[in-house]
């Protein structure tokens, strides 16, 4: 979807009634619990020889770009659960060993960073990372490339070439005309991803994932699990504690989606585009504050004003030939995301208007070399979510709700609305039903619940809601904050509560409250120019 994953961590790491295309039975009809039967003894058969099997470690491929002391391997997975014995796929898994003596070890710490269409391969060299380092000592750390990711059984919708092309418009309030076109689009969009994936398209779901995490575990040779997901990742492993209580051990929710199966994943979009508006508030309001620095304006509507006189600009002459307003918008998500991106991006907005583009032009034109591996995430992204629940089919709906929604909230509502615009023509039938996410108490081990107040990509209220629905977790709030996941970052307070669970497994009675970290210091081009280079942040 765009440069960053949609329900999914930022890391500093490496027009009409719409008819369905339907390849199997048409209609709204959906699949219900009662059908999870055959697929929990799917996983269970998979599980065991996963188990039998193990997983063998080796040096990375070189198109991982890990290095010792990092191996990786695979583990198979059936295509389909109800099927166990048929079509098999080999999930990619990073790994390495915790630093620690002997006795210190805990086991496997597995991680996620959400998406759906993301992948945490890079995770093991966190362990080298001063905020992951004690807990480095006592577990394994491994990352894995989820189903359709990278080289786990790829998908693909459409030519990773027609998926960087640039310029492209990003209207707030676009006309009935735009909206014809995008509506063409996403039919073609939708097409293609069942013209490409076939048969298979229908099995990347969410619960999928989470059967696919305990066949990991059992390759591991974990007895029970412990795992770390941010973003989407705490929907699959809500999923995953829902379907397997009993065997996890210690579980991380680190900016959780809401689970209430009302809100997969129609309304969580909806309830996303609102809360982006607030970040981006927040966004307008810091850079106003550093004006000395930037010079775009005192007050957060001056802010907005310049923007939209980039917008303006760009739209008719693009930057470099490439950056229109669909690429500055991509770009600008970045700041809902993460605060760390707010001094570049504000940077890169203060120059373009002194006339000079190159700092946007950097930061925002298309990557060539990243086209495959975007047009990947994107299309797990659309499988997963068009698969996991009933979407609207009607055209009318979409487009009363998302107009009148981009009143209130104009910056990310529209372009929300046509990342997810397949799912209304979505060729799978019949969609799945959410599984109502929930456990009683004694039934959970203690699980741990991170979120920040402010959070745009996963508003506050689905850590609310994933705390009521887990009997037994604690939830640590970082107060008035608005990163995007939040577990080994700059808030000590925070990674206080996480190490001290992953090594001890406490948690506090029912919540905490955390200080929020510092803002960023917004720093000139000229003393950023000259100050040493650090880690590459996906901003």
């Amino acid at each position: 979807m765009r440069a960053v994953a949609k329900y999914g961590v930022v890391t500093g790491l490496g027009c009409l009634v719409l008819s369905a295309l339907t390849v199997a039975p048409a209609g709204g009809a959906t699949l219900g619990p009662e059908s999870y039967g055959l697929e929990s003894y799917g996983t269970a058969l998979a599980a065991g020889r996963a188990a039998a099997a193990g997983i063998t470690f080796g040096n990375c491929p070189e198109v991982e770009e890990l290095a010792a002391p990092v191996k990786c391997g695979t583990v198979k997975v059936p295509l389909d659960y109800a099927n166990p014995s048929g079509r098999q796929i080999k999930l990619t898994v990073s790994r390495v060993k915790a630093s620690g003596k002997g006795t210190e070890r805990q086991g496997a710490l597995v991680y996620n960073p959400g998406g759906p269409g993301a992948s945490s391969m890079y995770f093991p060299m966190a362990a080298e990372l001063s905020e992951w380092k004690r807990i480095a000592r006592a577990y394994d750390f491994v990352g894995y490339a989820p189903r359709g990711v990278d080289r786990s059984a790829p998908l693909s919708c459409q030519d990773p070439s027609d998926f960087v092309k640039a310029p492209t418009l990003a209207p707030t309030h676009p006309s009935a005309s735009y909206k014809k076109e995008r509506v063409a689009q996403a039919k073609a969009y939708a097409r293609g991803c069942a013209r490409r994936a076939g048969a298979a398209l229908r099995h990347y779901t969410s619960l999928n994932n989470a059967r696919d995490l305990e066949v990991l575990r059992a390759a591991l040779g974990e007895g029970r699990l412990t795992f770390m997901g941010a973003s989407y990742g705490t929907y699959f492993g809500a999923l995953y504690a829902t379907l397997f209580p009993t065997h996890v051990r210690r579980m991380v929710f680190d900016s959780a989606v809401n689970p209430d199966p009302q809100r997969i994943w129609y309304r969580s979009n909806l309830d996303q585009s609102l809360a982006f508006e607030g970040r981006w508030a927040d966004f307008r309001a810091w850079v106003a504050k550093h004006d000395k620095t930037y010079k775009l304006g005192t007050t957060p509507e001056t802010v907005a004003r310049n923007y939209e006189k980039v917008r303006a600009q760009l739209a008719h002459k693009p930057a470099g030939g490439k950056v229109g307003p669909g690429q500055l918008h991509a770009a600008f998500l970045a700041t809902a995301y993460s605060d760390d991106a707010w001094p570049k991006r504000a940077g890169a907005l203060s120059e373009y208007l002194r006339g000079n583009a190159k700092p946007l032009i950097g930061q925002a034109a298309p990557k060539p070399e990243s086209a495959r591996s975007e047009e990947n995430g994107t299309a797990v992204y659309t499988a997963v979510e068009c698969n996991d629940a009933p979407w609207p089919t009607d055209w009318k709906t979409w487009d009363r709700d998302n107009s009148l929604l981009a009143r209130r909230a104009p910056f990310e509502t529209w372009d929300n609305a046509w990342m997810n615009l397949p799912c209304a023509l979505w060729p799978v039938m019949p969609r799945q039903q959410p599984l109502d996410v929930r456990t009683g108490y004694g039934v959970l081990p203690p699980t741990l619940i991170l979120a920040a107040e402010r959070d745009a990509a996963t508003p506050y209220a689905g850590a609310l809601e994933l705390h009521r629905r887990l009997a037994g977790s604690a939830l640590i709030t970082e107060e008035d904050a608005g990163t995007h996941g939040i577990g080994g970052g700059s808030n000590k307070c925070v990674n206080a509560y996480l190490e001290d669970y992953l090594l001890t497994g406490r948690t506090p009675v029912r919540r905490a409250a955390c200080a929020p970290h510092p803002e960023p210091d917004p720093v000139s081009l000229d003393r950023r120019t000259a100050q040493p280079k650090k880690l590459p942040h996906a901003v």
